[in-house]
């Protein structure tokens, strides 16, 4: 990059490395590893952090790491990025480009990850085991999330009231307490709820419907907690 000008919308046509330039970056030393093929490859090695790239070109990508270099801006909205892929990936939150495409049903994605993510509800492949219990997960952030039930971390605190939380989601509903916003509004009679979960249950008034039936009896109700109650005290069912 010359005078700190910003390559928009498109990949350089070529990037000077470090080792290169022989002036204006910082001199990286090489050292010599074995390849996948059992060849010899000269790594290129970072002088801020050690790490060892396999060419010029990857060092330069990773230097940006440190210096916060980002000289790939998008034309549409100025965002800018340390690699072309990744201009590549954010171009297509405007143009609604979905080049990966499920074989399976056809539903199509912006990035080849999430079309990975979604095979597994086809396969039902959970690549993600719990090593306490052993449940698995098709996705490792939801791995994440369940190891909270062992460890008991709860990294999200409010910092109103301090109550901790072990998912954000959670947190975000908690904060609805202090704030009073109730962003969830019925379409009906415009009575506004906190939570999602809570318009649900309330629509039901509205429109009849009662999901929760009563395996014994038959009867059937709106909530899952106003069926808990039924079978406890008519069928002396205790609460499973």
């Amino acid at each position: 990059m010359q005078g700190g000008r910003v390559m928009v919308g498109r990949k350089r046509a070529r990037e000077e490395s470090p080792t290169e330039s022989g002036s204006g970056g910082s001199a990286a030393s090489s050292k010599r590893g074995r390849g996948a093929a059992g060849g010899t490859i000269d790594f290129v090695e970072c002088t801020i952090c050690g790490k060892a790239c396999p060419s010029a070109s990857k060092l330069t990508v990773h230097e940006r790491i440190h210096s916060g270099d980002r000289p790939y801006a998008c034309i549409t909205c100025g965002m800018a990025f340390s690699q072309s892929s990744h201009l590549t990936r954010h171009e297509r939150t405007h143009t609604g480009d979905r080049p990966y495409t499920c074989t399976t049903c056809g539903q199509a994605f912006s990035e080849s990850g999430n079309l990975t993510k979604h095979m597994r509800i086809h396969s039902g492949d959970r690549p993600y085991a719990c090593t306490t219990c052993g449940q698995a997960f098709s996705e490792s952030g939801n791995l994440t999330k369940h190891m909270r039930i062992h460890s008991g971390d709860r990294p999200y605190v409010c910092t109103t009231c301090g109550q901790a939380f072990s998912r954000s989601n959670s947190l975000t509903a908690h904060m609805r307490v202090h704030s009073g916003d109730r962003p969830y509004a019925c379409t009906t009679c415009g009575q506004a709820f906190s939570q999602s979960s809570d318009l649900t249950r309330h629509e039901r008034t509205h429109s009849g419907h009662r999901p929760y039936a009563c395996t014994t009896c038959g009867q059937a109700f709106s909530r899952s907690d106003s069926l808990t109650r039924h079978r406890k005290k008519l069928h002396a069912v205790q609460q499973e």
